[in-house]
């Protein structure tokens, strides 16, 4: 359509999926939606799908799988919810980010599923930002895994730090909510349900928060961040030396 896109995005994005080809980041077995239990109906599934999204944030996909295995075997349906004390669901969700805010919003959002969507989850993005503790980001990635229908890419920490390290968006984005605006002006439909699998399994392993891998990375001389990397010294002490033991290698 002649509108703005990042030079060199195929690229990127063809190394980006060569990287990820193994499928060894914690999003590959354990993201939100390995959270359900195929033996489940199709709305319990998508419930559990909601449940494992309204978990998620600020939380990594280890601990948050780990919670919802404990809820899967303690029941999780939108009436055995109801049925469960908001400081048992506490206990079965802990130790998750913001755990005892995220107890009590899932008591409420079972409560309205039940009266509302008849145990079922809203089908619109505009229905699911309405439940307590859920923002766009889950809404779109719950659009596509729980009813197959890309609304919208779900932009995590992730795939906002990584879009602006990659210079994909035309203009600097301050949020996540911006970050998706900017890269759904140019990253093609077909793209937009991994784009964010792809985007946070290689924010996992390769395009840390912290110490980011650029020597490990395919892109590092097409990237605008890798190309101005250079090798920390702390990370590699002679070995002649001993380690401090103050000093803790952070992962």
């Amino acid at each position: 359509d002649g509108g703005w896109s990042p030079p060199n995005w195929e690229a990127l994005y063809a190394n980006i999926q060569k990287m990820r080809e193994n499928r060894t980041a914690p999003v590959d077995s354990m993201g939100c939606d390995k959270g359900k239990n195929s033996n489940d109906s199709p709305a319990v599934q998508r419930f559990q799908c909601l449940i494992s999204l309204m978990l998620s944030s600020q939380t990594k996909d280890e601990i948050n799988f780990a919670a919802m295995t404990r809820l899967r075997e303690h029941g999780l349906t939108v009436q055995s919810l109801i049925d469960t004390s908001e400081e048992k669901i506490g206990q079965l969700i802990y130790p998750v980010g913001f755990w005892k805010t995220k107890a009590k919003y899932i008591k409420e959002v079972c409560q309205v599923l039940k009266d509302k969507y008849d145990c079922d989850i809203p089908r619109t993005v505009a229905e699911l930002c309405k439940l307590k503790g859920v923002g766009p980001k889950m809404a779109h990635i719950c659009m596509s895994s729980a009813w197959n229908e890309p609304s919208g890419i779900g932009v995590d920490t992730h795939v906002h730090r990584i879009s602006g390290r990659l210079g994909w968006t035309q203009k600097e984005c301050k949020t996540p909510e911006h970050t998706r605006v900017a890269l759904e002006s140019w990253l093609p439909r077909d793209l937009w349900v991994e784009v964010n699998w792809m985007l946070v399994g290689f924010g996992q392993e390769i395009c840390r928060p912290v110490g980011p891998k650029c020597n490990e990375c395919l892109n590092r001389f097409m990237c605008p961040t890798g190309q101005n990397w250079t090798p920390s010294p702390k990370k590699n002490p002679s070995p002649k030396k001993k380690p401090s033991p103050k000093k803790k290698v952070k992962e």
